[in-house]
């Protein structure tokens, strides 16, 4: 069963990418924040706080095309290879010249 294994692999390869995207938009956000903290005047602070905010969102929405993107691929895989086992083999006859 490797195109079960592949499937898998497709999923697995995108689960660590979103992992590590989320990780990355939480530090970000942990940037923002402290800017935020760090801020003199309401203004300001509140759009560092609204770029933390933004920033969580955008990368879960990004995750999740991700996902999905990944999700897709590997059911494709599946039925590709459902229909290539399923096609009959193609005649392979030669004809002579002559």
């Amino acid at each position: 069963m490797a195109e079960a294994d592949l499937g898998i692999l497709i999923r697995s390869i995108a689960r660590k990418n979103n992992k590590t995207l989320m990780e990355a938009a939480k530090k970000q956000r942990g940037k923002y924040l402290a800017m935020a903290a760090k801020a003199t005047n309401k203004t300001t602070r509140d759009r560092y706080r609204l770029m933390a905010r933004h920033t969580v969102l955008y990368a879960t929405a990004a995750a999740r095309r991700i996902q999905v993107s990944a999700d897709n691929a590997a059911d494709s895989y599946r039925r590709s290879m459902k229909n290539a086992v399923e096609q009959p083999p193609a005649n392979k006859s030669v004809k002579k010249k002559g």
